[in-house]
């Protein structure tokens, strides 16, 4: 009976001791893809801040103006297509605020940086009559609104005399750039947190679990030494 006994709980033991080897290799795999989901997190952050925040802070346009069409034209001599072809450039005129001045309008910030005044450049392809085309259409659309006043971004030093139709680095936009390596970065936080926390609590029952045992063998012993002492006391004379 007795090895049997010892048999169980030797059993019971190898047991409980490759349930906490397991319990420990997926601890430190959850400790992993947390640190994993932190490096990306700040990862991506830089590559967010080069592509939209820097961007966001650096466009000064303001939407307090209002540009009227002037006129359209296609510029006789095409813009370089990455040394492959030439594009047809389509420029357009406004007036902003009523004043007599004329200014180039761009579709958006990253158009004012281009070496041409162009407001739309079509896709680089091979034919140029598709090309035209394509800009034929566009400055149609744009000739039938002759003359209408319309919302649009003007600056400030260095771009006087240009304006923007709209803009693509917005505040929205920025922050909902920013939104995912947050979510990923939080993410990794609160898993490498939670199996912090997991295994403090695990430590903290055991060493209750220690205590409990501890002072139940500390009763036995006493319940014991009682027993014999009772055992061991002269009976009384009846």
């Amino acid at each position: 009976m007795q090895e049997r006994d010892h048999w169980g709980e030797g059993h019971q033991d190898q047991g409980a001791r490759t349930q906490k080897q397991s319990s420990s290799i997926g601890e430190d795999r959850a400790i992993l893809l947390g640190f994993t989901m932190m490096a990306f997190s700040v990862l991506m952050f830089f590559v967010v801040g080069i592509t939209a925040v820097k961007p966001f802070i650096n466009s000064h346009w303001e939407e307090n103006s209002s540009c009227v069409l002037q006129q359209t034209a296609i510029l006789e001599r095409w813009v370089d297509c990455r040394g492959v072809s030439s594009m047809p450039c389509l420029t357009v005129t406004v007036y902003i605020n009523g004043s007599v001045d004329e200014v180039f309008l761009h579709l958006d910030e990253e158009s004012v940086f281009l070496p041409s005044v162009c407001f739309y450049i079509p896709n680089c392809q091979l034919s140029h009559e598709e090309l035209h085309k394509e800009v034929q259409i566009v400055e149609n659309n744009l000739t039938g609104h002759q003359g209408s006043t319309f919302p649009c971004f003007s600056s400030q030093k260095p771009y006087l005399s240009h304006a923007i139709l709209r803009r693509k680095y917005t505040l929205s936009r920025t922050l909902f750039c920013l939104l995912w390596p947050c979510l990923m970065l939080v993410g990794g936080v609160a898993l490498v947190g939670l199996v912090k926390l997991t295994q403090w609590l695990g430590r903290l029952s055991s060493r209750a679990g220690s205590e409990a045992a501890r002072c139940r063998g500390l009763a036995d012993t006493e319940g014991v030494l009682y027993r014999l002492l009772q055992g061991s006391s002269p009976q009384s004379p009846t």
